[in-house]
């Protein structure tokens, strides 16, 4: 029997005064951390939630967030967090995909109004029947953790994948604590660390290689309620931060921020042990850049919701290459293969493949989607890739249809079947141009409808009406028509 919840539950037993959450003046050590999941284990478990049930989580990077997520885990459910940035509908989509019987909600704020959204998803996902808000009172209660077998679901990680809507990856018990204990290994995660958490804990790289790596060494977790760089400079500041991950635009704001040299870069840079960085490639002169400006040495690793999400890292005991994603992790197998699944040359080009105990069980409910990405007993990540020949791996591209927009996945094709349902649009494409802050921008080139002539600026407000803030297009370009080939698919080729 196993459960993720023993990451929480043993730092607590063993650390019980150690302050486990920061944000702003609260402090929360993990005996209380562990009391408040219980108390939610309770409530959800007097509800009817257990083994076999969905729990979606939309919450921002607040206490609520942990105290939920080990609170379901605590029931024997499973936790599928959400991310705040959705709209109505696409929230929707997720809890009616899902089958969720729950939906666990923040209120959010006047920027970000995530319980107006969330209360309307739910009222357009009728077999999800309960909404729970995250500052609801919870009594103090009892509760004995329901254990899990080590390949039950723990957490769904939606995910546009290479092809399609959004699919739930199904990350195990085991998947997840493999992936934590290996974070905290090639992390060097310690007790005394403080771990500055400006990703989002939504996505599985702030879950997992942050909060569930600092949980598990009962370090301490500073919440930063978003990324903007002179608030992440003053939290390094004031809670003395040892260990820093991002995406690699994170690492060009900081390096770019006008106004860094207003903190104290030196005594910063003295507590820094460590920066890992991942979710998309990083320029080397961004990488190199921070390393001399902060002092401290920044580590590439490679992975993806399927993966838990660590499949490959920079590791300490050997050579760092700069440019590189490392080595694939302990019991983690990656080939380099040809469009038949032979695995090419060294040197040579082509779709990275993953298989050992980073791969997740499937996608929810896709048994054809899972067995194509799955063929062979290998994960298709959609990425290319090389190997050297000490047998460091190289992304170099990913396949064309992909956007990653600040760390973030975007699908064209979602955004295109947006684009085409406006009245004055008769044909989009969607592709990714490359930009200096988000690694990728989003651009939509439009082919207005018959006598229309629409306003690219209303057409971008339009989208933002209708798609979370990483995906609608903040370029639009409009054309009289598209490239087209012999089959009459759009030639993104030719686009640009």
């Amino acid at each position: 029997m196993l459960s993720l919840a023993a990451i929480l539950e043993t730092s607590a037993r063993d650390c019980p005064d150690k302050t486990a959450i920061v944000q702003g003046p609260t402090r929360i050590c993990y005996r209380e951390l562990d009391m408040q999941a219980q108390a939610v284990a309770a409530d959800l478990a007097g509800r009817g939630i257990g083994p076999g049930d969905i729990v979606a989580l939309a919450c921002p990077n607040v206490p609520a967030f942990p105290v939920f997520y080990f609170g379901v885990l605590k029931t024997g459910a499973t936790v599928l967090p959400v991310s705040i940035l959705l709209k109505r509908d696409e929230m929707a989509y997720l809890l009616n995909d899902s089958g969720a019987k729950a939906l666990v909600c923040h209120e959010g704020s006047a920027e970000l109004p995530l319980g107006v959204v969330g209360r309307a998803a739910f009222g357009d996902a009728p077999a999800c029947e309960h909404l729970i808000e995250t500052d609801a009172p919870t009594a103090d209660a009892s509760f004995n953790t329901v254990q899990r077998s080590a390949d039950d679901t723990a957490v769904v990680l939606y995910t546009s994948g290479t092809t399609g809507r959004p699919k739930g990856a199904m990350l195990t018990h085991a998947n997840l604590l493999m992936n934590a204990q290996l974070c905290v290994e090639l992390g060097r995660v310690r007790p005394e660390d403080v771990v500055l958490v400006a990703l989002p804990l939504f996505h599985v790289f702030g879950q997992v290689v942050q909060m569930l790596a600092a949980l598990r060494q009962a370090a301490t977790l500073v919440l930063a309620p978003r990324f903007e760089p002179g608030l992440c400079l003053s939290l390094m500041e004031s809670e003395k931060v040892t260990l820093f991950s991002g995406v690699p635009t994170m690492l060009w704001a900081l390096l770019t921020y006008p106004d860094a040299e207003k903190h104290d870069l030196a005594t910063i840079a003295s507590r820094l042990r460590q920066v890992t960085v991942g979710g998309a490639s990083t320029p080397v002169e961004i990488l190199r850049g921070f390393e001399e400006k902060f002092d401290v040495p920044v580590l590439e690793g490679y992975g993806l919701s399927e993966t838990s999400p660590g499949a490959s890292f920079n590791r300490h005991d050997r050579e760092r290459k700069i440019g590189s994603v490392g080595l694939p992790l302990w019991g983690v197998e990656i080939r380099v293969v040809d469009p038949e699944d032979n695995p090419v040359p060294v040197g040579e080009t082509g779709e990275v493949v993953v298989r050992g105990h980073c791969v997740m069980k499937g996608y929810l409910g896709r048994p054809e989607e899972s067995a194509e990405a799955l063929r062979g007993g290998w994960f298709h990540t959609g990425d290319i890739g090389r190997f050297d020949e000490e047998g460091y791996l190289y992304i170099v591209d990913r396949l064309k249809e992909m956007i990653i927009r600040g760390g973030f996945n975007v699908y064209p094709r979602e955004v295109e079947e947006l684009l085409v349902t406006h009245p004055e649009i008769s044909l989009a494409a969607v592709i990714g141009v490359p930009d200096e802050q988000y690694g990728e921008e989003v651009k939509a080139f439009v082919v207005p409808a018959d006598g229309a002539s629409p306003a690219p600026d209303a057409i971008i407000a339009w989208a933002r009406e209708h798609l979370a803030g990483y995906k609608y297009p903040r370029i639009v370009e409009l054309r009289e028509s598209l490239p087209l080939g012999a089959t009459g698919k759009i030639l993104k080729r030719d686009l640009s």
